[in-house]
């Protein structure tokens, strides 16, 4: 059975990391455009904010998540318009976050075991949300850590992106509109200390080698899949690492080759 305090102290690991590299920004930082198109740090934190909000809701009304669904004006704007809605100037948006954050994690803790709470085309557990947001955690804080121009020291942690990515196989290639596959695919990746994170069945055909940060990276569309240590054996998993994606709803746009910011500063 899954730990849910274990990814609620995770998640709020996670989210502390980023907090404590947003917390003592200039003003003007926080208006750093990051690789998001249109996106500044600001607008990172916000979505975060946003997405927490839109989580609680889907565990404690669910009629007003399905509400704010069908409300909005421009669907394919959902995302965007979150994170706009919820900006503010950086202290209360700190704020905002920090207790929007605390309150989606007592709220998780309290949905009864079994119960599926509404998402984005999908439905999922407390577990699974708590993953989801670890997810989203971390990769929002890559993209506000290359804003920054640091790089942040790869964690433990990643094995839940990296669970979450392997499992949303299916869901990569529907979203793209193409087939399901039904063929296994084995995911070997060495993971920040050194030790191996295993996927799928060890006599699978089709398999996916490589640092787990690099396929934390892939499938959050941090990286374009040309500039990661990836190996993909089999014409499945090949076509996998062109599609991959994490995260609920359409197809990103991800990243083209090339597009990789120098080195930072490590935190």
């Amino acid at each position: 059975m899954v730990d849910l305090t274990a990814l609620l102290a995770d998640l709020a690991a996670e989210s502390e990391q980023l907090d404590a590299l947003v917390a003592a920004l200039p003003p003007a930082a926080w208006d750093r455009p990051t690789p998001a198109p249109g996106w500044t740090v600001a607008h990172q934190i916000a979505h975060l904010a946003w997405t927490d909000h839109m989580a609680r809701l889907a565990a404690t009304d669910v009629d007003a998540f399905y509400a704010s669904i069908t409300s909005t004006p421009d669907p394919s704007r959902l995302v965007d318009d979150g994170a706009e809605q919820f900006l503010a100037p950086p202290g209360d948006l700190l704020a905002r976050w920090r207790a929007g954050r605390a309150a989606l994690a007592g709220t998780l803790t309290a949905v009864p075991v079994g119960h599926k709470l509404p998402w984005y085309g999908t439905s999922m557990s407390a577990a699974s949300m708590a993953t989801a947001r670890i997810m989203e955690t971390w990769a929002h804080g890559e993209d506000v850590a290359d804003a920054l121009g640091v790089t942040r020291t790869p964690t433990g942690r990643l094995r839940h992106v990296a669970y979450l990515g392997f499992r949303t196989l299916g869901h990569s290639f529907a979203a793209h509109g193409r087939a399901v596959p039904t063929a296994p695919v084995r995911v070997e990746l060495t993971a920040p200390h050194g030790d191996t994170w295993a996927l799928g069945p060890a006599d699978a055909a089709d398999r996916v080698t490589g640092p787990a940060l690099d396929f934390c990276l892939l499938v959050t569309q941090r990286r374009h899949r040309a500039d990661l240590a990836l190996v993909a054996t089999g014409p499945m998993a090949d076509a996998w690492l062109d599609v991959a994606q994490a995260f609920a709803g359409p197809p990103g746009a991800g990243r083209t080759p090339g597009s990789v910011p120098e080195a930072g500063v490590p935190v």
